[in-house]
């Protein structure tokens, strides 16, 4: 009956076609995923959506991953990044969208403020030092630590940025992005070997990314690997 309850409120939604981007779709319907959201809230707990994310049912798996990108925690994590590998291509976007959400969201809403804040800051400096500040007071915030990595490659710092990537794949070892990035790091200290390296645990832990396999195989066609 909980499980009806999910897919009958999922259904109200303009349905996603496997060939959409999640993360656009998501944008088109603000009004409709913000009273998706609450009927969730409402209904259901987060340890109860995390098992609906085991369910044979792929229409089941999908609702339940998109309310967790709505309100999961970092508690939810694993389960949602072992939905990377699910047969159901929707199911596989949808997790790999609420990844991200749940990492910016993290375990405290003071802190994930301050991230947001941070992202949107114009002056890189301003935003440096900020997230400088963040990283002290929340040292187990993997995507804090993702995001200063992503300022230190825009200013040209890589080897910062690489430390960086490597403390938040510590954190969270599903951060795929992380991966990527050190790998887009080590190109441009003209690294190719530690670049594939990276990009290959990259794809590891996310097989969708097209453009980091395609990447790949350049990079194995140059170095004979």
């Amino acid at each position: 009956m909980r499980t009806a309850l999910l897919v009958e409120f999922y259904r109200k939604l303009p349905q996603p076609r496997e060939t959409d981007d999640p993360e656009l779709w998501a944008a088109g319907l603000p009004v409709a995923l913000e009273a998706f959201r609450r009927q969730v809230e409402t209904h259901y707990t987060e340890s109860t959506l995390q098992r609906l994310l085991a369910s044979p049912d792929a229409i089941t798996r999908r609702a339940a991953v998109l309310a967790l990108s709505l309100v999961g925690r970092m508690t939810v994590n694993t389960s949602v990044a072992n939905l990377l590998q699910d047969e159901d291509r929707l199911v596989r976007q949808l997790a790999s969208d609420a990844l991200w959400a749940i990492w910016f969201r993290g375990n405290e809403e003071a802190h994930n403020q301050e991230l947001q804040r941070l992202v949107r800051q114009r002056d890189p400096q301003r935003a440096l030092r900020g997230l400088d500040v963040l990283v002290r007071k929340a040292g187990d915030f993997a995507e804090a630590f993702n995001q200063r990595a992503v300022l230190h490659f825009r200013l040209g710092q890589f080897r910062k940025a690489i430390a960086d990537c490597e403390r938040a794949l510590e954190l969270n070892p599903h951060h795929f992005g992380a991966a990527a990035g050190m790998a887009q790091c080590y190109m441009k200290l003209k690294k190719p070997r530690a670049a594939l390296r990276s990009f290959r645990n990259a794809l590891r832990i996310n097989p969708n990314l097209e453009d980091v396999a395609e990447t790949i195989r350049a990079l194995e066609d140059v170095l004979g690997d």
